[in-house]
């Protein structure tokens, strides 16, 4: 028991020295993905909701790749998973709302 607390400071010593370049790179990420829009980002998400319903009136969803499209279908899926995670998160139960 002894040898270990003698050890610890070392040990966290060199485990703060290798996580802390994964860290930078994370918050170098982070601050750049999860700001929310500025209000320059504006034109460009409506470009971008204007492009998907021509895109959906035109029928071009009908010629998109089998790759792409799997790749939508579990990105759909994903979203739905952490919606009903987030939904019993919220409601502290799996099924129904404690009343």
């Amino acid at each position: 028991m002894a040898k270990l607390v003698t050890g610890a400071p070392a040990l966290v010593s060199k485990l703060m020295a290798q996580a802390q370049p994964k860290f930078a790179t994370f918050l170098k990420y982070a601050s750049v993905e999860l700001a929310p829009p500025s209000p320059g980002d504006i034109p460009a998400i409506r470009q971008g909701i204007a492009k998907i319903i021509r895109g959906a009136k035109d029928g071009k969803w009908k010629q998109t790749p089998v790759r792409e499209a799997w790749l939508n279908t579990l990105v759909t899926v994903e979203v739905l998973c952490w919606f009903y995670v987030g939904e019993c998160i919220g409601k502290r139960h799996l099924v129904g709302y404690d009343v």
